[in-house]
């Protein structure tokens, strides 16, 4: 994905939650399930936007992007709340819901 492009989809009315993975992180795969179920939850009130580490450096180094998972929440193109690591469904859930 274009820096470009990606810019533009944070700078939209809706928020972001961007996953930067990896395809070799074991945590990544394990929160996988949980970021299709949130965004499943939330349908259009959320945009997710995975971005895998190793294929947009630019984007990863741009966000200081040091391990994954990392999560990054945006509004109107401005970073809300960042956590990185294994995160429980519920938790990730009222984080997304209190940014809404």
């Amino acid at each position: 994905m274009s820096m470009g492009a990606f810019k533009e989809i944070i700078n939209g009315d809706t928020p972001v939650l961007v996953d930067f993975h990896a395809a070799w992180c074991g945590p990544c795969h394990t929160m996988s399930p949980v970021i299709d179920e949130l965004k499943n939850h939330f349908g259009n009130q959320l945009r997710v936007l995975k971005v895998d580490v190793d294929k947009n450096v630019a984007t990863s180094t741009k966000y200081k992007v040091r391990g994954v998972p990392t999560f990054l929440l945006f509004k109107h193109g401005e970073i809300v709340w960042r956590s990185s690591g294994v995160l429980p469904k519920n938790e990730l859930q009222k984080i997304i819901q209190d940014h809404l």
